[in-house]
């Protein structure tokens, strides 16, 4: 048996998302060399966990799957992975998740099985997600934003730092943000038959969503202008807020994005327009990257 099937069906180009993990190296006030590598461990187990997310998440959904115009695509859906593999697969993936959680573990404090834990949680919450939450309006963006929210702490631990407020609430702000985008993608792919592919989209009205990801943006924009301008902030960066000057860029990136959801370019999947979907948006991203590197450099 071919093993492409089962790499695609792990959706490794999803694990970008796990960047999340490493917020605490870039926005901590952490300074030891080895912690870079407790941090590649958190992330390398929430890529793991992820990927055993998605196999359990396509078993459930595989009928819905084959109705639906790109998802049809998808390895369980097409027939080109069976489910008994699948799940196995996600088992492995779940029990590496865990493992690797483990070395992440920061011994010098004491919490060596915290990472684990916060890593157990978000697949607790997937879980949930998968088999009920996914169906209930605005939870299942909430729950979305919870992964996120797993992701920042648990490399907050895993490199032994607090994270400001004002982090975890832009984290909030923003996974909420491209959660809705999302939502508003699928609802204008599937059109007037958006009920009978998930039936949750029938309460997502366009004009509702389209006041959420306004409201949300501007909700990013403040949280991480506010972190910039906060003790915590100049901490990490240095004095006179010379983080503020990277806001521009969070407020280009959030507009560009927005504008690329209501034109149909890809604005649904953050991945796709991550990883090339929209070079625009990429070289404002890569530039956003740069300029916090060179910061933190400099302080």
């Amino acid at each position: 048996m071919s093993p492409f099937p089962l790499i695609r069906a792990m959706r490794p180009h999803q694990w970008v998302k796990n960047i999340f993990v490493l917020a605490a190296l870039a926005f901590g006030e952490a300074q030891a060399p080895g912690l870079v590598l407790r941090a590649a461990y958190a992330f390398g187990a929430f890529c793991l966990a992820a990927s055993a997310v998605y196999l359990l998440n396509d078993v459930v959904d595989v009928e819905k799957d084959r109705a639906h115009p790109e998802k049809r695509h998808r390895p369980i859906a097409a027939g080109e992975l069976s489910i008994p593999v699948a799940l196995v697969a996600c088992l492995v993936c779940a029990l590496g998740g865990l493992f690797m959680a483990r070395l992440a573990g920061f011994v010098e404090n004491g919490e060596a099985w915290h990472v684990t834990v916060v890593l157990g949680c978000y697949m607790l919450l997937n879980l949930a997600y998968s088999l009920r939450l996914k169906r209930v309006v605005l939870l299942d963006a909430f729950c979305i934003a919870g992964g996120f929210l797993f992701r920042v702490k648990a490399g907050a631990l895993a490199v032994g730092v607090i994270v400001s407020p004002w982090l975890f609430l832009c984290t909030l702000f923003l996974s909420l943000f491209l959660a809705l985008c999302k939502r508003r993608a699928e609802s204008d792919l599937l059109g007037e038959e958006r009920g009978a592919h998930r039936r949750i989209l029938e309460d997502y009205t366009p004009a509702f969503l389209d006041q959420m990801v306004t409201l949300l943006a501007a909700c990013t924009i403040i949280g991480y202008s506010m972190y910039t301008v906060s003790a915590q902030g100049e901490g990490t960066f240095g004095p006179e807020n010379r983080l503020f000057w990277t806001v521009p860029f969070v407020v280009f990136g959030l507009g560009r994005y927005l504008l690329l959801v209501q034109t149909r370019q890809g604005g649904g999947s953050p991945t796709r327009v991550l990883l090339g979907g929209d070079l625009t948006f990429l070289g404002n991203g890569v530039a956003w990257l740069v300029a916090i590197l060179w910061l933190r450099m400099q302080a």
